[in-house]
């Protein structure tokens, strides 16, 4: 339904308001119910987020229309379509030789319209407590063109957030766990304060995490007390 108008935004305006509305509509369907809180994010805006589920980019999309970072294999070609009409940034994790490369695609997408997300932390976690925060895209900022902006944004599921996390989890058998959900899903999407700019990209990442942490009421380890990755 939504597709004819997309196309048409898209060739008439070389952008289009849908995908995010589109995602958002995905969301609500599950059962999230968003209330955001906090200035809008603006243009420009690097926006620097928790990540307990897929469910977070159906919610974070909704409430702030951004694009986002993401592993460059999303499995199926019809996820990896729908990020394609999102202006989704694809990363290679891991490839640590390319990471200024990575950065300045990251700055790129900056001068845009769309404010951009990434999940620092890399993987998707259990919920009850913040992964460590990988820093290296956060560079991005300084190379970009604009003004940017560096901020966090922490996406609280409540008391649901133990049972909405995926951790050490097959996809198929999360997604049929949470689509089989029982009941409504209260999400909060707090847009925190932009960070100082005057650090370097760890000091940026660390005030990002305890940001967040404290935002969502977590206590903060400097490790993980568990590790590795699904």
């Amino acid at each position: 339904m939504l597709a004819p108008l997309h196309i048409a935004s898209t060739r008439l305006f070389r952008r289009s308001p849908w995908p995010p509305r589109f995602l958002g509509a995905v969301a609500w369907l599950v059962g999230a119910r968003i209330r955001r809180e906090g200035a809008d994010a603006r243009p420009h805006t690097l926006l620097v987020g928790n990540h307990t589920s897929w469910l977070d980019i159906l919610v974070l999309s909704g409430a702030t229309g951004c694009a986002f970072v993401s592993k460059d294999e999303l499995g199926h070609g019809f996820i990896h379509w729908l990020a394609d009409q999102n202006a989704t940034v694809y990363v290679k994790r891991g490839h640590v030789k390319g990471a200024k490369d990575q950065a300045v695609a990251i700055a790129r997408a900056l001068d845009g319209d769309k404010p951009v997300a990434l999940f620092p932390e890399g993987t998707t976690g259990p919920g009850t407590h913040l992964l460590p925060f990988r820093s290296t895209l956060l560079e991005a900022a300084n190379y970009a063109g604009k003004d940017v902006e560096i901020r966090p944004v922490a996406i609280d599921y409540g008391d649901a957030a133990a049972e909405v996390g995926w951790w050490e989890e097959p996809g198929k058998a999360n997604v049929l766990r949470i689509l089989g959900r029982r009941g409504i899903l209260p999400v909060t999407v707090k847009l925190l304060a932009p960070l100082n700019r005057s650090g370097d990209r760890k000091q940026l990442a660390a005030a990002a995490r305890n940001a967040i942490g404290e935002a969502l009421g977590l206590t903060l380890r400097s490790h993980s007390p568990i590790s590795g990755e699904k």
